[in-house]
């Protein structure tokens, strides 16, 4: 029993000594092309995400249409000019020279005369529609900055995120390098007789937590640079590489600068006083609506029975050729009168809609104030933790170095090693999570302030 207990130790410690390399994951990727990868900076990401983002598109396309509405209202403002030609043919009936229809004045009419239209109303007198329509353009291009914004916000964690997971990527290399030789250096050890087996254990079970999270760290690499692929390219494609400059952050301005930028730069602000503006001229066009109209044609052309600038008139041939170019003008006059409370009704809404748009005008401030001080103070609290993080990364790495060489000279655990090199690998990631939220706290500062 006990030989076979021996054998059975001797088993173990030749398995804990043989420690392959783990065989590296696969993972399916995207096939793009077969060239050099672009070097992209944030700006360079920030151009072609705007490029291929559906929403920004839309914004754009959203601006785009209202521009084409306030030319077309200014447009209206003026006379409209339009030519038209008719033919009319009348049966014959033999007798009369009007035809079967008493209405016309020959067999044969021609008319061709060009028309000057003008609406002449309160909306004309008050300019209400076209200043609508520049209330609604001046919207929509600050939802174009709104999405620009919000946009660079999401361009800028993708893009670092990336740039942190390749340095953990990285930091997991070390560590998994830092467990082979702990695991070496304990194997060395027992069969020196200087330490147990349960170290040569506990240097194992490191090594294998490291190896796994050496994978971990891979596919979080892979599926930050796939996130960030699908914002940058139409394509989908992975072959390109990142600018990390996570060490050389902007600096984050006073407060005063910051409130004054964000009273002067902020779209959301906007948005809101132009769409009260918007229900203001909706509520003097219903008003208006209660207000005669008048809407004149001029015409001039011919009407005749001959399409030339003198002929004979059917009815009245005995008065030889006449002239057939002339004019006439006709004015309409409409005064509402009465429709069962439509247009009343049209004003009330109108008004409940200028009302809720003051309202969320008033909240949209608030939020405004609200956000310049959530936004800074995370921006100052991220930049603060940057900085004790990058002085923990510090001393962890001088801790593991220390750590290492009293173990080799027999005065440190194993424990204590594994524990220093966790601790080394948790306050490098925390450092460089650190950078990334202060980069997306001053991108997501922005979307108030705008560019600083």
């Amino acid at each position: 029993m006990r030989f076979l207990y021996l054998v059975l130790l001797c088993s173990l410690s030749s398995a804990f000594a043989q420690t392959p390399e783990p065989p590296s994951l696969q993972f399916a990727r995207p096939q793009g092309p077969a060239a050099p990868p672009p070097v992209i900076t944030l700006q360079d990401a920030l151009d072609r995400a705007k490029q291929v983002d559906a929403q920004y598109q839309l914004a754009i396309a959203d601006a785009t249409v209202a521009r084409e509405d306030r030319i077309q209202a200014k447009s209206a403002l003026f006379p409209s000019a339009s030519h038209t030609t008719q033919y009319l043919g009348t049966q014959g009936n033999g007798t009369l020279p009007s035809g079967r229809f008493v209405t016309n004045d020959g067999v044969h009419v021609y008319r061709s005369w060009g028309i000057l239209h003008q609406d002449i109303n309160p909306n004309t007198f008050y300019k209400s529609s076209y200043r609508r329509a520049q209330a609604v353009e001046a919207l929509a291009a600050a939802r174009v900055e709104i999405a620009q914004r919000g946009l660079a916000v999401t361009v800028t964690r993708n893009y670092y995120a990336l740039a942190t997971s390749q340095r953990k990527y990285g930091t997991a290399q070390q560590s998994f390098q830092q467990a082979q030789r702990f695991l070496q250096i304990s194997q060395q050890q027992e069969n020196a007789g200087q330490v147990a087996h349960s170290d040569v254990v506990k240097a194992q079970i490191q090594y294998e937590q490291q190896r796994q999270n050496l994978q971990e760290a891979t596919l979080g690499m892979e599926n930050t640079r796939l996130n960030l692929a699908v914002l940058l390219f139409p394509d989908l494609n992975e072959n390109f590489t990142v600018v990390d400059d996570l060490d050389a952050p902007r600096a984050l301005p006073p407060f005063p600068e910051i409130e004054t930028m964000a009273g002067r730069q902020n779209p959301e602000l906007r948005v809101a006083q132009e769409a009260l503006r918007q229900a203001t001229q909706d509520v003097r066009i219903a008003q208006n609506a209660l207000l005669p109209s008048l809407a004149i044609d001029g015409n001039y052309g011919i009407e005749a029975n001959a399409f030339a600038l003198h002929s004979r008139v059917a009815a009245f041939p005995q008065a030889g050729p006449l002239p057939n170019p002339g004019y006439y003008i006709v004015g309409n006059f409409t005064l509402p009168v009465f429709d069962w409370g439509i247009r009343r009704s049209k004003i009330r809404q109108a008004q409940t809609r200028e009302q809720q748009a003051r309202v969320e005008l008033t909240q949209v401030q608030r939020q405004l104030l609200g956000n310049l001080y959530l936004f800074y103070n995370e921006a100052l609290t991220a930049r603060s933790a940057v900085d004790g993080l990058r002085r923990a990364a510090d001393y962890a790495a001088e801790s593991l170095r220390l750590i290492n060489l009293r173990y080799q000279a027999g005065e440190s655990t194993a424990l204590e090693v594994v524990d220093a090199q966790n601790t080394l690998v948790q306050a490098r990631n925390a450092y460089d999570d650190a950078q990334t939220r202060y980069r997306v706290a001053l991108a997501t500062l922005q979307t108030v302030t705008g560019p600083f």
